[in-house]
């Protein structure tokens, strides 16, 4: 019995020094991905005005939604617009109404 101690601590201490790194390699990437994305001029990229915006699957009122988006919210969008809905992603559109191009970025 006296031979398990210290192989006990071992393992002990293995299992521990993993959970810590796994937490350190999570927290990095919890840190990236809250981080803003970088400001490409050429990407449309627009926020989000309305307290609660709908993501519809396509570019009319009655599509189903899919989707929603808080106010203040950013993200990516074409340059499309088709019966006064942006473009977000594939099958993802919302009114341009409330949906703000960022300053400086190309929405044209």
């Amino acid at each position: 019995m006296a031979l398990l101690a210290p192989k006990r601590s071992l393992v002990i201490g293995g299992v521990l020094v993993a959970v810590l790194v796994l937490y350190v390699l999570g927290s990095e990437k919890r840190r990236n991905d809250t981080a803003s994305p970088a400001a490409n001029p050429a990407q449309c990229r627009v926020t989000v005005t309305a307290d609660v915006l709908r993501v519809h699957a396509g570019p009319e009122i009655g599509s189903k939604v899919v989707d929603r988006l808080t106010k203040g919210q950013e993200t990516d969008a074409d340059k499309f617009v088709q019966n006064g809905f942006r473009k977000i992603g594939d099958n993802r559109w919302v009114s341009v109404d409330y949906a703000q191009p960022v300053a400086g970025r190309d929405c044209g």
